[in-house]
């Protein structure tokens, strides 16, 4: 007998296949299959039982689901496996011939132990993958499953898969790399490498101006869907491509570009480079970066790059036009007024900063004939990158000194420190550059040591909201129930960042009418407010993000604050602060956490004050005895 979870949730014996209806105790085989010969707590089995919303009996309907599960296993003869209930949860056990995850993961593993052969490789991984039967766990209805566990099986096999076409490429075999490679850029389009790979398929097999066109529709993608230019090794093999260059040895040992990491150009295009392209010392004091004018070479490197555009962009109107405003016009006659910082953005995570700046970049394009390049200050993890690292990477990205000035994005600045040795005294070489700046921080000391202006986001306004709706969802839709468009708004806090992920949501669900996705949101707008198949954009992981930032103290206030009634927030006066004093107020407020009132002085958000409670039960639950 065989447990199959690559695929439908089923029960496999030779030949016969026994596909489990969706049940809780279904759930239940899912949640401990997948950590299977480990301890799963109870807790998080009921969470995957039962959501994270569970019934004041979820601890003995677990218990009952346990029963159910050992009499299904009697019933078709399952032996040799067993649900073990041990110190803190349960447990079951399987090997590689009893479990084709654990089967998949073996020969994953047994494959990667023959990269000297790249035949038995191939051959290794082809039987792998053999192991998938479908749409991962189509038949379990745990939102929990489907949220933390499917999509990083799903990326176990894409990485698979991705290797399989190296090893394709590397052995000639181009023309059937093409086969597994136009199913996967069609169903994951946003994923570069697939691409990459089928752009070299065709042109190795003499197909120049398929592999031109496919980069040209990938692109158009990316621009429109999610707002981003190409990967630079992208826009590399376009170049090389353009150029006629032989591409050299396809090897299944040849360096490959993984996202996320940089590796050394090829040979021919490293020596058609200009030199400042390839190398930068890494000695570049950090204030010659931005001192001067300069132009921005169309390449970009990691974390610099030029500005994307911004799908859909609604709202903000006038702070939009402030902004514009704010950039272009004439420097005045003091010298203390030259400096290079000219606008701070700042606000509540996910609240559209980014958006904002990219957006208004693009309208004043032609007020910086020097180009516009968009420097992120934080790694995709979270953590700050010093000026020294940037300074080295925007010096990659810009040319000669030319004519103009240019304009510089410094995105997510983490505190004032990392981003002054950026802006120095201005140049006489040259026009100095504008520079905007976002960060949830306010930056007052940035702004009292280098002068600029600040524009303080907030929440979307109803009509925003609608506006936004209308230009993601189409007219159509969207009008044919507006009273529900509005609701789904108001749910989403009109907060940016929850409507976007809403918006994508139902575009993959075009059937769905409004009204039932107001039933479906409302039920927990926080565990729906995520995409399956890219957990880091979700509400709740944004949040966690920016608290985690915070120092413990602070954390520690403003879970007091968010989990207390908004009298806390009110202003009491200096003779009775209350618990939390006004100036850890003060700093939540600065730290984009709270709110300008009314009512009283500061307010939290309906989406992260729910967000904090909720995680307060989830972590109090977990501490509870077993």
């Amino acid at each position: 007998m065989r447990f199959q979870l690559l695929g439908p949730l089923a029960l496999a014996d030779g030949p016969d296949t026994v596909v489990l209806q969706p049940s809780k105790p279904a759930n239940l085989l899912a949640a401990l299959l997948l950590n299977a010969n480990s301890t799963v707590s109870a807790e998080y089995l009921q969470r995957a039982v039962w959501g994270e919303e569970q019934p004041a009996t979820a601890r003995a309907a677990l218990q009952t689901c346990v029963l159910r599960l050992r009499r299904l296993f009697a019933k078709h003869g399952v032996t040799g496996t067993a649900i073990e209930a041990v110190p803190g949860g349960y447990r079951i056990t399987a090997e590689p011939p009893t479990l084709d995850l654990l089967g998949f993961r073996d020969q994953v593993r047994r494959a990667a132990g023959l990269d000297r052969d790249p035949e038995a490789e191939l051959h290794a991984l082809r039987d792998a993958l053999a192991l998938w039967q479908g749409a991962l766990l189509a038949n379990v209805r745990s939102e929990v499953l489907h949220r933390d566990e499917v999509p990083r099986l799903a990326e176990e096999r894409l990485r698979a898969v991705e290797r399989v076409c190296d090893l394709l490429l590397g052995l000639g075999r181009c023309g059937e790399a093409l086969v597994d490679l136009w199913t996967a850029t069609r169903v994951y389009p946003g994923h570069e490498r697939f691409h990459e790979q089928l752009i070299e398929a065709l042109y190795r097999t003499g197909r120049q101006s398929q592999a031109l066109a496919e980069y040209r529709r990938v692109k158009g993608f990316l621009l429109e869907e999610l707002g981003v230019d190409p990967s630079p090794s992208l826009r590399r093999l376009e170049l090389s491509i353009l150029r006629g260059e032989d591409l050299g040895s396809a090897g299944p040992d040849a360096s490959r570009v993984i996202r996320g990491e940089t590796v050394p150009l090829p040979a021919a295009a490293a020596a058609a480079a200009p030199a400042s392209s390839v190398a930068v010392p890494v000695t570049t004091p950090a204030a010659a970066v931005l001192a001067g004018g300069a132009a921005l070479a169309p390449a970009a490197v990691s974390g610099v790059g030029p500005v994307p555009a911004v799908p859909h962009f609604t709202g903000r109107t006038a702070e939009a036009a402030a902004l514009a405003a704010r950039l272009t016009e004439p420097a005045a006659g003091g010298p203390d007024d030259h400096r290079p910082l000219t606008v701070l953005v700042s606000g509540a995570p996910g609240i559209g900063k980014s958006a904002l700046a990219q957006h208004v970049a693009r309208i004043v394009r032609d007020a910086f004939p020097a180009g516009q390049l968009l420097v992120r200050m934080t790694r995709a993890d979270g953590e700050p990158r010093t000026a020294d690292e940037v300074a080295a990477e925007v010096a990659l990205a810009l040319r000669e000194p030319g004519e103009g000035r240019a304009l510089l994005i410094l995105d997510d600045v983490v505190d004032a420190d990392q981003v002054r040795p950026l802006l120095p005294p201005v140049s006489a070489d040259g026009p100095e550059p504008a520079v905007v700046v976002t960060s949830r921080m306010g930056l007052g000391g940035l702004i009292a040591t280098h002068g600029g202006w600040v524009q303080r986001l907030t929440a979307f306004t109803d009509a925003e909201s609608y506006a936004l709706l209308l230009a993601t969802l189409g007219a159509e839709r969207v009008e044919a129930e507006p009273r529900a468009a509005r609701r789904l708004a108001v749910l989403c806090g009109h907060f940016p960042a929850a409507l976007r992920i809403l918006t994508a949501r139902l575009l993959t669900r075009p059937g769905l009418r409004l009204a039932d996705a107001v039933d479906w949101l409302g039920d927990d707008p926080l565990a729906r407010l995520t995409l399956t198949d890219s957990p880091d954009h979700s509400v709740t992981g944004l949040f966690d993000r920016a608290l985690d930032r915070l120092d413990p103290r602070l954390s520690e206030a403003f879970t007091h604050l968010a989990q207390g009634p908004p009298e806390l927030l009110a202003d009491r006066g200096p003779e009775d602060e209350g618990p939390v004093p006004e100036a850890v107020r003060e700093q939540l407020a600065d730290a984009g956490l709270l709110e300008d009132g009314p009512p009283g002085p500061y307010r939290i958000h309906d989406l992260l004050r729910a967000h904090v409670r909720r995680t307060a039960r989830i972590r109090d639950r977990r501490t509870e005895k077993v």
